[in-house]
């Protein structure tokens, strides 16, 4: 499966488009390598991926069992997500432009 899974991912239209990532470039590399075990070669591919599939698996509990989340809490998780992606997107564009 996890074959298949390299052999079909998705091409980023941001980065076909722009020729620069978008900010969730590396994504689906780091699902394969955490599917692999390689946790740590995930983790260095896209830092924020374990806490957006954890924000993925709350997002689909909270739409379909409403009570189980609190809506505070859901706002805050999805703006605490969010954050470490800008966060991870910014540190690796200032990177690239001041490696250059």
């Amino acid at each position: 499966m996890i074959t298949w899974l390299e052999n079909h991912m998705l091409p980023c239209a941001y980065k076909t488009l722009l020729g620069i990532d978008c900010p969730i470039c590396g994504f689906q590399r780091a699902f394969i390598l955490l599917l692999q075990g390689r946790f740590m070669d995930s983790f260095k591919m896209y830092p924020p991926l374990i806490p957006c599939m954890l924000f993925i698996c709350m997002a689909s509990i909270y739409c379909t069992r409403k009570s189980l989340i609190k809506p505070e809490f859901f706002n805050f998780s999805a703006l605490f997500t969010l954050s470490i992606v800008f966060i991870n997107y910014f540190i690796k564009m200032a990177v690239l432009i001041f490696s250059n």
